[in-house]
């Protein structure tokens, strides 16, 4: 946007018309501002200056992009780096999100904004932008504010706030409440939404009315519906094979029915009391995934035509957000189901106690390439595995297989120290895998003469185990660290031993555990160092579940754990 002398010059001169701009801007339930051609400030609703603690007076006239766009440690943005900024001279609707606000006390707003041109003032451009924040509950009308036509402003910034707050959920449940609640009591005070099932089964997902400040859901008519009749030219069934959006009322179903599903409609009018409704089918790109009805029954005033126009719009952008969710929630539990194919149970070792932990990140894309194993070796020592291919998809999932199948083949058809069996995976990843990166810990543990237990490791990349005594004495082993696997580079790689003390814990696990965002590397391993330390007394089952709670950045990456206890006693 503009360059600071810009706003300085112009913070002054908003246009004639921003007062009137201002007014329809506190249509939008969401924070909205206007800004003009060169990217100055030129009208907000009273929801911005609550969500950025700023008051309009300090908001008009200055430069959307120098105030208020920051990078997620708070740095300024350059303006080859703003997502936003490059939306804006593109001229185009635009939409985005994990971006950053500055309030006035310099703290940070994550948001998620649309934007939007229109007419500003005679032939003058301006850009709508309506943003929110997950972390701040969405603004309701007040009791009693009763629907009123929506002006072109207010129509496309619903339909940009549409935009905005389906987009950024992936979850269906999530998106379909979210949904109801941009709709209700705005355009009706029923909301109605049927969906088609992956087996072509229609279920009544909700039926929710506004009532007065509360959303209520009424399950009592929700539940499975009757098949789509091929032919029926009833609205509903219109709208569930695509076909077209149809205005309805009571009397459209007070004929025969001439479906099952024309039934559960006249059920439904006579219900709630509808006296007018608007039915739009919700579309993907490949498919009808359902129908969208608006009622009215306490609001006065019928839908028109001129209403389809705008339900179709919405119904569009809950159509391409629900299929999105669909297609994640789908990939999401593939990945799960074929990850927890992939990990192994733990063998059984006589003296040592041994547990496992994997956990998804509930927050990305997919599980990925987090993995831990144990396997018994030839010479009847034990091989321990943590790793981390790169990526957070079916790929790494994939990758992951990979690695741990031919780790298993050269540690058991090769009796060698773990530094020259990862030398050999490393030499075989680029012409044989997909992997691109990974990071893993070979380490083999056995009992010496004396009936002690002795480990012996190599590290491609990974954080270091983690040792911790009986006493409460912990300890990084960083030795044998080495270059992670498939660099293409050629390196000597190095082991390490050590003789592991009676009843000590010892800890294997991924960089999910001590990274997240605004949280430096040390301060992970350090809080984890902590924790550890003072959880030394426990058993190892409730050991690891309690260090998770404990220590485990919520929502930021998978996490995989292997955790081993030594007897107290040698021999044992």
């Amino acid at each position: 946007m503009a360059g600071q002398e810009n706003a300085e010059t112009g913070r002054d001169r908003p246009p004639a018309d921003a007062s009137g701009l201002a007014a329809a801007l506190e249509a939008i339930r969401a924070g909205a501002y206007a800004v003009d051609v060169q990217g100055r400030i030129v009208a907000v609703n009273s929801h911005t200056e609550r969500l950025l603690e700023r008051p309009a007076a300090d908001l008009v006239g200055q430069d959307a992009h120098d105030l208020l766009h920051r990078g997620p440690q708070g740095q300024s943005l350059p303006a080859t780096q703003c997502s936003m900024r490059e939306a804006f001279h593109a001229g185009l609707p635009a939409h985005g999100r994990g971006d950053h606000f500055a309030r006035s006390d310099g703290s940070l707003l994550p948001v998620a904004w649309s934007l939007t041109p229109y007419a500003l003032s005679g032939h003058e451009t301006g850009t709508l932008v309506v943003f929110h924040t997950e972390h701040t509950p969405h603004p309701r009308p007040r009791p009693g504010q009763a629907a009123e036509p929506l002006g072109e402003l207010q129509r496309l910034a619903l339909l940009a706030e549409t935009t905005t707050r389906l987009t950024s959920t992936l979850d269906v449940d999530e998106a379909l409440r979210r949904l109801v609640a941009l709709v209700l009591p705005r355009l009706a005070d029923w909301a109605v939404i049927d969906l088609i099932t992956e087996r072509d089964e229609v279920w009544r997902t909700a039926v929710v009315q506004a009532d007065h400040d509360r959303l209520v859901h009424h399950e009592d008519l929700q539940g499975p519906m009757p098949p789509v009749p091929e032919r029926s030219p009833m609205p509903l069934s219109r709208a569930l094979r695509g076909v077209a959006s149809t205005l309805a009322g009571p009397e459209t179903y007070q004929r025969a029915p001439d479906s099952g599903i024309a039934v559960e409609q006249r059920r439904l009018f006579d219900a709630t009391g509808i006296h007018s409704a608007a039915i739009a089918p919700i579309r993907s790109t490949r498919e009808v995934l359902g129908a969208l009805t608006l009622g009215r029954a306490r609001q006065p005033g019928h839908f028109t035509t001129a209403d389809l126009t705008l339900l179709e719009d919405i119904a569009r952008r809950a159509g391409l957000a629900l299929d999105n969710a669909r297609l994640y929630q789908r990939q999401r539990k593939v990945a799960e189901t074929m990850q927890n194919h992939l990990l192994p149970q733990m063998p059984r070792v006589p003296g040592l106690t041994m547990t496992v932990r994997y956990l998804p990140a509930p927050d990305a894309s997919q599980v990925g390439g987090d993995w831990y194993d144990a396997f018994t070796l030839f010479d009847g020592a034990t091989a321990l595995v943590i790793g981390d291919v790169v990526g957070h998809d079916l790929e790494a999932a994939a990758g992951m297989a990979q690695l741990r199948n031919m780790l298993r083949a050269y540690a058991w058809g090769h009796n060698e120290p773990p530094s020259q069996i990862i030398g050999r995976l490393d030499e075989a990843i680029m012409p044989i895998t997909d992997v691109t990166m990974a990071t893993l810990i070979f380490a083999r543990i056995a009992r010496t003469d004396d009936g002690r237990w002795q480990l012996t490791w190599t590290n491609a990349g990974h954080p270091p185990p983690l040792l911790v005594t009986r006493d409460g004495l912990a300890h990084y082993l960083t030795d044998g660290h080495g270059l992670l696997l498939g660099t293409g580079v050629r390196t000597s790689r190095r082991d390490a031993t050590v003789v592991l003390p009676p009843g000590c814990t010892l800890l294997l696990y991924t960089d999910g555990l001590i990274e997240a965002p605004g949280r430096t590397l040390d301060d992970g391993l350090r809080q984890l160092r902590q924790h550890a330390a003072a959880l030394a007394h426990r058993p190892l089952p409730s050991y690891t579940d309690h260090l998770l709670h404990r220590v485990r950045p919520p929502g930021h990456d998978d996490v995989a754990l292997l955790a081993l206890q030594t007897p107290m006693e040698p021999g044992l």
